[in-house]
């Protein structure tokens, strides 16, 4: 009942926003912000049974003639997660309600905001393949509305368009992998079948539709290139999207399928050249780019790349370090978007040929910059640097291509480069 009403929360609580805007912005703002709380503190009530090493499930009678129930899971990866949509999400409703002017439909932002929170969540606690897939496509088209949201602007509206036919695209090949992986394990909830659906002779076709789905989401090698189009958004939803949910979602179905589809030459091979292509492309580009959000657009590009890659090493800790990046990324890269939002709101411009000298007017927006710029490029002390410390020393690890195996750590040292230095251009300009 508990996994049920938090996924619920954010969806009945839609509502609330459109009913308080005409009290003002701060009442449409704490009804938005109603829902996610509630939802956080029923989550965190779970936290003694999850550190605990166990699993929470939840079914729900649905098409029992076939089989299929409204299965729902709460364990480690699933309670990261959801802590991370909740957590952020709450941050970026405070954000919103001073970055909006008053003459936005604040109501509409924060319940479209909402349904997008609410889809995420069923993405992260669906245990049942089919479920899961249902708040996928929900995911697509309310981030459709989140990205045209200023709907006057072209450039909204085509990455909004963008944004939909890419991963609704990459969602309906996921769609005929789960419907494959149903029918080879028996049923849509997998993650025990992995050695019989490894053996069958329609492994290679579930495992490319699969990645397909994720690719597209998470802006991976060659599908990246929605991203940036993105970014005409509003910046609390380039915060939200690029720090906790929508992107995160790739990578979130690569770490739960982890066990039913790893382990085999063509998961390693396919998985780590694509984040690794992903992962230098992303931080080439984000060096030569001059509007801020840009930036940090093709940073994520490049952090996304990252975390694939190392779910794509056959090494000890490639998955905790993979999961641990998550978190770091998440904290760095919505402040960052956020700091970045504030300049633009600021100054008019994210052109950061424009806009250098801010330390002197915005002093604790550039310090709190400072400090996500250097947790970004991996500098000591912070948490970027011990989850890209991991990422080299298990690209290092790895033995995926022979005499060649040297290329993953030296593609990686140069993209790690890439990254200190578009961190860099970012405080200094």
């Amino acid at each position: 009942m508990i996994l049920a009403l938090i996924i619920a929360l954010p969806f009945m609580g839609a509502l609330l926003p459109l009913l308080a805007e005409r009290g003002g912005r701060t009442l449409c703002a704490a009804s938005a912000g109603v829902a996610p709380l509630i939802g956080l503190i029923l989550l965190l009530g779970q936290r003694g049974t999850v550190f605990a090493g166990q699993t929470l499930t939840a079914s729900y009678s649905w098409l029992p003639e076939i089989g299929i129930n409204l299965s729902l899971r709460l364990d480690g990866l699933g309670f990261l997660f959801a802590l991370l949509i909740l957590g952020i999400g709450l941050l970026v409703i405070l954000y919103a309600r001073y970055y909006l002017s008053e003459q936005e439909p604040m109501g509409r932002f924060f319940a479209f905001l909402l349904l997008f929170m609410g889809s995420m969540l069923g993405v992260v606690l669906a245990e049942n393949l089919l479920l899961m897939m249902l708040f996928w496509e929900l995911t697509s088209l309310s981030s459709f509305l989140l990205i045209g949201f200023w709907g006057s602007r072209s450039d909204a509206r085509k990455g909004a368009r963008m944004a939909l036919t890419v991963t609704g695209g990459g969602g309906l090949a996921l769609l005929a992998g789960v419907l494959l992986l149903g029918h080879i394990a028996g049923s849509f909830e997998v993650l025990a079948a992995g050695e019989l659906i490894r053996a069958h002779a329609l492994y290679p076709l579930v495992l490319i539709l699969i990645l397909l789905g994720v690719f597209t989401k998470s802006a991976q090698f060659p599908f990246h290139f929605w991203l940036p189009h993105a970014m005409a958004a509003p910046t609390p939803v380039s915060a939200y999207l690029h720090s906790a949910t929508m992107v995160k979602a790739g990578v979130f179905l690569l770490a739960r399928l982890y066990p039913a589809l790893a382990g085999t030459e063509w998961f390693f091979y396919l998985v780590s050249l694509s984040g690794l292509v992903t992962l230098l492309l992303g931080a080439g580009m984000a060096l030569f780019q001059h509007d801020l959000k840009g930036l940090l657009a093709y940073s994520t590009i490049s952090h996304l790349g990252l975390i694939t890659l190392l779910f794509g090493l056959d090494s000890p800790l490639s998955n905790v370090a993979a999961v641990f990046h998550i978190i770091n990324h998440a904290t760095f890269k919505a402040s960052l978007f956020m700091a970045a939002g504030i300049i633009d709101h600021e100054t008019g411009s994210p052109d950061m040929r424009l806009i250098n000298g801010m330390w002197k007017y915005l002093p604790h927006t550039a310090v709190l910059a400072i400090v996500a710029s250097l947790a970004m490029a991996g500098v000591p002390l912070l948490n970027g640097f011990l989850s890209k410390e991991m990422f080299f020393g298990e690209t290092l690890s790895q033995n995926l291509l022979g005499s060649f195996n040297w290329l993953v750590p030296a593609v990686a040292t140069l993209a790690g480069v890439f990254s200190v230095a578009y961190s860099l251009r970012f405080i200094h300009d």
